[in-house]
């Protein structure tokens, strides 16, 4: 598990390529691969890798498989590429942003970056097939990083999220523009949350379900934001 709280930025020193595999050695900085073993856990802009070898202090090889490269932006590094890096969580330790597994849903491409003073504001494309478990104020992981959701527009198919400096100088979203494709872990409670309601409503309305999403868009709520909403009634009603 990890926090989505970025620890470092590490620099691709080499890539290969071999029968499926792609092998990366990573760069880190120093002090991050201390106690670090064979077999360890590593997210590598929020892909979570195994260490196969240390080379070095600082230097380290992962193994990343077909799958992974499928789903996420890896197959896209070279050799001088900056990646977010965060080691697993210990137990007990402090969880600064929410809980990560490092499984990858998807990956999309940055459609806007602003900057209003001090603060970066980007925008990502939103899939059709991941609508549902986004909304605002929610929580998103973009290459590792825990971040809150500002603004989702379903219809146009995009979302936002601001960074404050500490993000930018901790990150490599500096590096990123439009164009560019990060990785998405959307977060799990609300997947389950989402699911369960929607398979909910299936069972129960049938073939009324699609009328009853229509009719649900027409104020600007759809049965997507249901799954949150009910979740947050039910910790609601836990407090009372």
């Amino acid at each position: 598990m990890f926090t989505g709280i970025v620890q470092s930025v590490a620099t691709l020193e080499d890539v290969q390529d071999h029968q499926g595999i792609r092998t990366f050695v990573i760069h880190f900085e120093p002090g991050f691969c201390d106690e670090l073993e064979i077999g360890a856990s590593v997210a590598v802009d929020g892909v979570c890798l195994t260490v196969t070898e240390l080379l070095s202090e600082v230097r380290v090889k992962f193994d990343v498989m077909l799958q992974s490269l499928n789903i996420t932006t890896l197959s896209q590094y070279q050799a001088g590429d900056r990646v977010n890096v965060e080691r697993a969580a210990k137990d007990g330790a402090e969880i600064g942003g929410h809980p990560l597994s490092g499984h990858v849903d998807f990956n999309t491409e940055v459609l806007e970056v602003r900057q209003v003073e001090d603060n970066y504001c980007i925008r990502f494309a939103l899939p059709d097939s991941w609508k549902r478990y986004l909304f605002p104020k929610g929580y998103i992981a973009l290459n590792g990083a825990s971040l809150t959701l500002a603004e989702v527009d379903k219809q146009q198919g995009w979302f936002e999220v601001w960074l404050v400096p500490e993000t930018r100088r901790m990150t490599t979203f500096e590096d990123k523009q439009a164009g560019s494709f990060i990785n998405v872990e959307s977060e799990r409670d609300t997947q389950v949350v989402v699911d369960t309601v929607r398979d909910t409503l299936q069972e129960s309305l049938g073939e009324l379900m699609p009328l009853f999403e229509k009719l649900l868009q027409q104020p600007g709520i759809d049965v997507d934001s249901l799954g949150p909403r009910a979740k947050a009634s039910a910790d609601n009603h836990k407090e009372d």
